[in-house]
């Protein structure tokens, strides 16, 4: 059976997590279609997916990369895959857990029945839902959301979120071998450019829950990515606001 709709899901040491996943997945009452794209997870991520694949030959899909290349370079791999295949709706998730994959049948009902091209699972559209975060990644995680509010001027409360839904139509128009990052910044890069391309986003609350098992892939890196790259973000804005002139 083919489904209009696919989950993205990049891995890179999520053993402890995948299995859990995708059981919940396959359970849902809408179908979704599922596309794990693994970095050559060295903790043997990728075998346990085959052993899905196998049994949901038509429905859970594995990409494996040669090597890891960061959450950006999965995503834009996973979401080129899915539009040379022609699915409708196309979703990002997290494979740690934290994201609610029940969540993922209200967010295809808003994006189906309602008049919005992205549908964002929201942590803090709501007030503020972390569930055993510690406070200094609330606080890292809350800010740099309305950072990014106020240097581009993104209606988003939680423009970090990695729960997201997109139309095939937004990721067609957006080029997405532009894309100039590829840590969280690269969450926001993909909602600002459906921003100025006239999408409508729509965000609704989700709680979102700490990793339990394996390792948060925060770094400083990604972290001062954000925080400098959404001003060359928005200066590259007014270019090509003037080129579509």
């Amino acid at each position: 059976m083919m489904s209009k709709s696919i989950v993205i899901i990049p891995t890179y040491n999520e053993s402890e997590n995948i299995s859990i996943l995708l059981g919940k997945i396959t359970n849902l009452s809408i179908f979704f279609n599922v596309l794990v794209v693994d970095d050559s997870s060295p903790d043997g991520t990728a075998a346990l997916v085959k052993e899905y694949t196998n049994k949901y030959k038509s429905r859970i899909f594995l990409e494996s990369r040669i090597k890891k290349e960061g959450l950006g370079k999965a995503y834009t791999h996973g979401f080129y895959w899915a539009l040379d295949r022609g699915y409708d709706y196309i979703f990002e998730m997290d494979a740690d857990l934290s994201h609610n994959a029940e969540d993922l049948v209200r967010m295809h009902k808003e994006l189906d029945e309602s008049n919005c091209d992205v549908i964002i699972g929201s942590r803090y559209v709501k007030g503020i839902n972390v569930v055993n975060w510690p406070l200094s990644r609330i606080i890292l995680s809350y800010f740099a959301s309305v950072y990014s509010r106020i240097i581009t001027g993104l209606p988003v409360y939680d423009a970090t979120s990695g729960f997201v839904g997109y139309k095939k139509e937004v990721l067609d128009k957006i080029d997405l071998k532009s894309i100039l990052f590829n840590g969280y910044a690269y969450q926001i890069e993909l909602k600002f450019k459906a921003f100025i391309n006239n999408f409508r986003i729509l965000e609704i609350p989700i709680i979102f829950k700490d990793r339990i098992h394996g390792e948060s892939k925060m770094s400083g890196d990604i972290i001062f990515e954000a925080i400098f790259g959404l001003i060359k973000l928005k200066i590259l804005s007014y270019f090509y606001k003037k080129n579509k002139k």
